[in-house]
């Protein structure tokens, strides 16, 4: 359903997920750049909320703060929009949460009728290496592999 690499650099976790929607890009990123899909993207188990007061103005410095359950742990995660260039790229960054480090850059190409839909997200978290790779990585594979579940069901894709 599309290509996964994950690899762990030090104490620092690097995913890259690709997936292939047969959808134009006039579609496909306005659907990623209304924050309230992201709630519809991920699974769940993960108690997932968004506490800031819509509409939420996505641009460059903008503030969307959630609300998740880590192992049924509720906590709070605040993320800044660091890069804005629609229709192709965007970036989020963790200011406040779970992780010490987060750095999500969603990137969008049109390619053979459709648009590929990349994640490029590097994190780490507390605990060190064992920690993140036993516990924190499976955890950030299976809301991604949801993520992409929802994707296909929403506009079909091919891997």
């Amino acid at each position: 359903m599309g290509l996964w690499t994950t690899w762990i650099t030090g104490e620092e976790q690097h995913l890259l997920s690709e997936i292939w929607l047969p959808r134009p890009l006039s579609e496909i990123f306005p659907f990623f750049a209304d924050a309230n899909n992201l709630q519809r993207m991920t699974p769940p188990w993960v108690s997932f909320r968004i506490l800031t007061k819509g509409p939420i103005r996505m641009q460059v410095g903008a503030l969307i703060d959630y609300r998740i359950g880590v192992h049924g742990v509720p906590m709070r995660w605040r993320t800044r929009i660091t890069a804005w260039e629609p229709p192709f790229r965007f970036v989020d960054e963790q200011l406040k949460g779970p992780y010490t480090f987060w750095r999500h850059e969603h990137r969008f190409l049109e390619r053979d009728g459709g648009t590929v839909v990349i994640d490029d997200l590097r994190y780490a978290t507390p605990g060190g290496p064992l920690v993140l790779k036993h516990l924190v990585q499976p955890d950030v594979q299976r809301i991604f592999d949801h993520r992409k579940e929802v994707l296909v069901a929403l506009f079909g894709a091919k891997g």
